[in-house]
């Protein structure tokens, strides 16, 4: 392991930066140090680095945090390092600047068993870490389980990993072990629930809740969890309500992120997605909304505000589980 990543170089690394940052600010209107968590992410070497760094610099205001990037640089030789700056902003209004700290570490494969051993002494005590694994290589390497471990919840994509049935058993695995987990592709249809939940606030629409009997997702190639996701927890929500609907998931038409569509007798009902708006048809009648494609920056948003348990995620995992993944032999 490369001295210039031990932690206890690091953390004086990161008093020096306080002290170096005060003494730069202008005016004489100090610094102040914010943190609520340690925000642990780890990427491909490879990710544009200037994107990802505006998405956490994004974050900081709402969720000021104690970032530590970890940039995966695959095969080769077993190294580590490392390197400390920060974030910094000025309120509107305001002289003093508010800045959080971030610590870049750089490791080959061959060193992700080290990882855990230099991120545990560097997270800030008495505040949870949440772990942002945006590496799908990362998710299926065994090295995965001790870094995951460490985390208070563990946040992934599910979506970026190809095969839908290995996309659900990882997240599946990850909520056995008891800990928090978000799943972005479950964060993506907040708003669509939302928009649905709206729909039936129509009483007229909600009489007729009773007629549905099938429940129809089509989704991209990106958006299979997404799919699976929403056509469970429709059919359990359905089910709650003592109407029982069978369901499918297929391919959407070309330009088509996600379509919904719920079907009974005298009664349809569909959502669909086209480019940057969302198109809600009731029995014929339709309404647009401007709706984009949520980015990294609105879904982590939404996940870092959330430090409990999500029992509706859960449910609709376990039956998403049940469906992918094969039954195994009694």
């Amino acid at each position: 392991m490369s001295a210039t990543v031990a932690p206890d170089i690091i953390l004086r690394e990161l008093a020096e930066l306080w002290v170096s940052t005060a003494k730069a600010a202008d005016g004489g209107a100090g610094v102040l140090r914010a943190c609520s968590m340690t925000l642990l992410v780890v990427a491909e070497e490879s990710e544009d680095s200037q994107g990802l760094g505006e998405t956490i610099a994004a974050l900081m205001p709402e969720h000021p945090a104690r970032a530590i990037v970890v940039r995966m640089s695959g095969p080769g030789e077993r190294s580590l390092t490392g390197r400390v700056y920060s974030q910094c902003w000025m309120p509107f209004g305001q002289r003093k600047q508010i800045c959080c700290e971030q610590v870049e570490i750089t490791v080959s494969d061959a060193a992700l068993a080290d990882l855990p051993s230099v991120v545990l002494p560097l997270a800030v005590p008495d505040l949870p870490l949440i772990l942002w694994c945006r590496s799908a290589r990362l998710a299926a390497m065994p090295e995965f389980q001790p870094i995951a471990a460490m985390a208070q919840k563990v946040i992934v994509d599910s979506g970026a990993i190809k095969d839908l049935a290995s996309a659900i058993k990882l997240v599946a695995a990850l909520n056995a072990r008891g800990g928090l987990l978000g799943d972005l592709s479950w964060t993506r249809l907040t708003r669509w629930r939302e928009m649905l939940a709206q729909v039936f606030e129509n009483r007229q629409y909600l009489a007729q809740l009773a007629k549905i009997s099938a429940v129809e997702v089509e989704c991209g190639e990106r958006f299979r969890v997404s799919a699976l996701y929403m056509a469970v927890w429709l059919t359990d929500c359905l089910a709650d309500a003592g109407v029982p609907a069978s369901f499918g998931v297929g391919p959407a038409p070309q330009g088509v992120s996600i379509r919904v569509e719920l079907l009974g007798d005298g009664f349809a009902l569909e959502l669909a997605r086209h480019e940057d708006r969302m198109v809600v048809t009731v029995n014929g009648f339709s309404q647009c909304t401007s709706l984009s494609e949520p980015n990294d920056y609105l879904l982590m948003r939404e996940e870092l505000g959330i430090l409990r348990r999500d029992p509706v995620f859960e449910r609709a995992l376990a039956r998403a589980a049940s469906l992918a993944l094969p039954t195994e032999p009694k």
